[in-house]
């Protein structure tokens, strides 16, 4: 909310922090965090927060908080890797955490795929690894323009790309054996 406040104050210093395609002239290598800090509105922000407080206390508990801090970095900076190559087709400017969210929902849905979750939408109870599934399915969908429900600015790519980082972080994880670092 405060980085919503300061670039309605000082919109010149939006350019810094805002995830710009590679060849724009406007890419700086920091973005590839400092994106992940900014939301296109409150509603952005606020269900980023929700996904946040839905998946992250449980995730940080089994991990521990390096492990969960590795899992965010890790998500973040491959949602923006992987943005960043969709937009040599489609340039865009990308905001959001919600490429981190979207690896720790893969994560919830690995560690604890038969849970029953109630999504908000829809509102109907499912096991973990069915809504991480289907979220993954129509983020594709999406953003292959298969599926379309009018024009947004959703960065579909970039969650796609927070689920991959997640899954390869825990893939190799899993290869070095059960440590917990806190």
């Amino acid at each position: 909310m405060g980085s919503a406040c300061f670039f309605s104050l000082f919109p010149q210093f939006q350019h810094w922090f805002v995830l710009y395609p590679p060849l724009s002239g406007w890419f700086y290598p920091w973005q590839l965090i400092s994106y992940a800090f900014l939301h296109g509105n409150f509603s952005h922000l606020l269900l980023n927060m929700l996904g946040l407080w839905m998946f992250g206390g449980e995730l940080e508990q089994v991990y521990g908080r390096k492990r969960y801090v590795g899992l965010l970095v890790a998500s973040t900076l491959s949602a923006a890797l992987v943005q960043m190559l969709y937009s040599l087709v489609e340039p865009t400017q990308t905001v959001g955490a919600s490429g981190a969210l979207f690896g720790l929902m893969l994560a919830y849905g690995m560690l604890f795929p038969n849970r029953t979750i109630m999504p908000l939408i829809p509102p109907i109870p499912m096991k973990a690894k069915y809504f991480v599934a289907m979220f993954g399915i129509l983020e594709l969908l999406m953003g292959t323009h298969i599926l379309e429900f009018g024009p947004t600015n959703v960065a579909h790519f970039a969650h796609l790309g927070g689920m991959l980082g997640a899954y390869l972080l825990i893939r190799y994880w899993r290869t070095r054996g059960p440590r917990r670092l806190r």
